[in-house]
């Protein structure tokens, strides 16, 4: 799994979220996690969540820490997992850094009632594809967020960890179903 940590600040909008992203913007082939710093804005039209459209839901955030994950497997569910999974990672890595203990409900992490998270699974014509990002700045958010800022957590420190942790998850579990007899 390749992974990068882009330096140049990036505004998310959700037009990141298409299939080749990392590849046609930064020459990243195959299985990616990119990490970047940027806000946050996504406008209805760029929104993949139908709950959010429904419910005219703002996703806004003046800095966030984006990772954009792209696998290339159509599979739904498998992608809502790998999700699932990051969302856990990040948890960890934060507990670890900071003793503090987040909740997940899903794919979400709060801080009490402070949501810490964002995040999507989508598929692409070619890969699925997830969006997870967490705040680092709180101010005008469009609900009660807990940031990086919060904990004095370094982001590229951060996400560099959870691109490891990421990477080396993904690798066991390709290892753990190569190296299963068959029945």
């Amino acid at each position: 799994m390749i992974s990068a940590f882009l330096p140049k600040r990036i505004k998310y909008t959700g037009r990141q979220l298409t299939s080749l992203w990392a590849y046609r913007n930064f020459g990243l082939l195959g299985d990616s996690i990119v990490a970047f710093i940027g806000p946050c804005n996504i406008p209805f039209s760029q929104m993949a969540d139908v709950e959010d459209i429904r419910g005219r839901h703002k996703i806004y955030s003046s800095l966030m820490l984006h990772f954009i994950i792209e696998h290339f497997d159509c599979d739904m569910e498998k992608a809502v997992l790998r999700q699932r999974i990051l969302a856990c990672i990040v948890k960890n890595v934060l507990d670890e850094q900071v003793k503090r203990r987040l909740k997940r409900r899903g794919d979400d992490l709060y801080d009490g009632d402070r949501k810490f998270s964002i995040s999507i699974a989508t598929a692409s014509p070619v890969s699925t594809m997830i969006h997870f990002a967490v705040n680092i700045e709180t101010k005008r958010t469009p609900v009660k967020t807990a940031g990086l800022n919060d904990y004095k957590v370094n982001p590229k420190q951060f996400a560099l960890k959870v691109m490891q942790a990421y990477s080396e998850e993904m690798q066991c579990v390709r290892q753990a179903r190569q190296k299963v007899l068959p029945r």
